[in-house]
């Protein structure tokens, strides 16, 4: 089927279709078309394509390229708004969805969620009267079936990163307590690296966390830019003066705020392992403390055998004297004297050492 837009145009019916398109292989410029009438459609079009059916400018399309590396993005434009979060790469319109590359595996949950959320409402009753949906699920329905097409398409949005950004902090946080437990209880190399790498890693999806929680909070603080997203206020051709209606929407629909709230979590969360991660060094110190003390008590006791040895060595030297003579018994007396003395220079040692506190602390 041809696509008025140019390209190749696949209806999808079924999430059946969207596997045996799976099979005769997308490319990278794959993009599915969910409508507010429900109707979906598998296509395989260029940007030009995209830029004439959604009127945005190239540089908005190209924040969408998976080959160019663009933090995540919320913008809103005349026609359009233009998502770039993380793998979710979209444009919505006041009735039409595009997300590129439906098939990937992260994408496939967000197509589902989609399907059902963006579903009519005639539809939706249908389904219910065959029992095909839950019960909370009805008011989850007509609660969402009030809100305006673009902006259910953006909750679905937003609770897409938000809980994976949530599953991957939770997979982060399984790894990194028993690394840090198994450091803790014994500090090597191999254990030193492990946590090491987890710190990257932590490190890389606070950042991603960050700039998702960023736009948001930067996308709240703009009247204007939460005035932009209310496409279909504007098509009606209403006054721009009432950007309240989005803005109040925005701040009060419960899914939005979970969505923040989820995100701020999930930061949190991070910000929580980052903290005890930087708590070992601490602990690192205090092991390298209690072997530099194990090497002062060495070391002194070193000294103390070195002058021990020395007088055994003035005193055994073959020199022919009259007191070598007739004087054995004072081989007792050497030996035990300067014994006693030894063992007295280093408990004066230790005791100036943890006089200064150098050893005990």
């Amino acid at each position: 089927m041809a696509g008025r837009d140019g390209g190749c145009v696949v209806p999808v019916d079924t999430p059946t279709a969207v596997a045996g398109f799976k099979k005769k292989g997308a490319g990278s410029r794959s993009w599915i078309l969910m409508d507010s009438s429900g109707q979906e459609n598998l296509m395989d079009v260029d940007k030009h394509a995209i830029m004439q059916r959604v009127q945005i400018h190239a540089r908005d399309l190209r924040i969408l390229d998976p080959l160019l590396s663009y933090p995540s993005t919320i913008l809103g434009r005349e026609r359009a708004i233009v998502l770039n979060l993380e793998h979710i790469k979209a444009i919505i319109t006041a009735d039409e969805v595009l997300l590129r590359d439906p098939l990937d595996d992260n994408v496939v949950p967000i197509v589902e969620d989609l399907r059902r959320r963006l579903k009519p409402e005639n539809l939706s009753r249908e389904e219910n009267r065959y029992g095909n949906l839950a019960a909370h699920n009805d008011m989850e329905t007509a609660e969402e079936d009030d809100s305006p097409f673009e902006f259910r398409a953006l909750e679905v949005a937003l609770e897409a990163i938000c809980s994976y950004l949530n599953a991957r902090t939770i997979e982060l946080e399984t790894a990194v307590y028993p690394a840090l437990d198994m450091l803790t209880s014994k500090i090597s190399s191999r254990n030193l690296d492990r946590v090491r790498k987890l710190k990257s890693q932590m490190t890389r999806l606070t950042g991603r966390v960050q700039k998702v929680r960023d736009e948001l909070e930067q996308l709240l603080d703009d009247d204007d830019d939460m005035a932009d997203l209310y496409l279909s206020r504007k098509l009606s051709g209403a006054s721009p003066l009432s950007e309240a209606g989005a803005a109040s929407w925005f701040l009060m629909s419960p899914t939005i705020g979970s969505k923040i709230s989820r995100a701020s979590r999930a930061s949190c969360g991070n910000t929580l392992i980052h903290r005890r991660l930087y708590q070992y060094p601490g602990i690192l110190d205090n092991h390298r403390n209690q072997l530099i003390q194990l090497e002062l008590l060495l070391s002194s006791g070193t000294v103390c055998l070195s002058v021990y040895s020395l007088v055994a060595g003035i005193f055994g030297m073959n020199i022919p004297y009259t007191w070598n003579d007739d004087h054995g018994y004072v081989f007792k007396w050497v030996v035990v004297l300067t014994g006693i003395i030894c063992a007295v220079l280093f408990v004066l040692i230790i005791s100036y050492a943890r006089h200064k506190g150098l050893v005990g602390s």
